[in-house]
């Protein structure tokens, strides 16, 4: 029988002027980006905390501090690709992926399915296992002040026999 386990992930950034926006590994043209030491990808370090959490293996910050000089700039498909390689390693496997965006803006309704295909192919898990939704926070808030992205993320994983 699998053993399943549960996992939640949250991560918030804020709006930057002078960075590009990466959302769930896709760069998408907006006036501003996002602030962070890596390339602030919040999507993916939801997901990865969430990932992490559910194997019981800490978090994102634990296993890619940003205080070290490695993770400066990287592209948190890195991340994402490491974090699999941990839950592999410890007989993990993903059952499906339940991603929330929060944001005024950018709309992101014609991005969802280039990054459900992008991170499927870092995860190597089918895109279908992966739902992504977006919505706003009725202009309530930093997110509805436009002041930053916040992402929940939660994942189903089961150990492999």
């Amino acid at each position: 029988m699998n053993k399943f386990r549960i996992g939640f992930g949250f991560d918030v950034h804020s709006f930057a002027s002078d960075r590009p926006l990466w959302l769930g590994g896709i760069q998408i043209m907006h006036e501003k980006g996002l602030l962070g030491h890596s390339d602030a990808d919040v999507l993916i370090h939801a997901l990865c905390d969430a990932l992490l959490g559910a194997a019981g293996l800490r978090d994102i910050g634990f296993h890619f501090p940003d205080t070290s000089e490695e993770f400066k700039n990287i592209d948190s498909k890195i991340l994402l690709k490491r974090t699999m390689d941990l839950l592999r390693a410890n007989s993990y496997e993903l059952g499906n992926a339940d991603i929330t965006v929060c944001a005024e803006k950018p709309r992101l309704s014609s991005h969802i399915p280039h990054i459900q295909i992008c991170l499927a192919d870092v995860m190597h898990v089918d895109s279908e296992d992966i739902s992504i939704k977006a919505t706003t926070s009725e202009k309530m808030g930093y997110v509805g002040r436009e002041e930053g992205i916040a992402v929940y993320a939660s994942v189903l994983i089961y150990r492999k026999e």
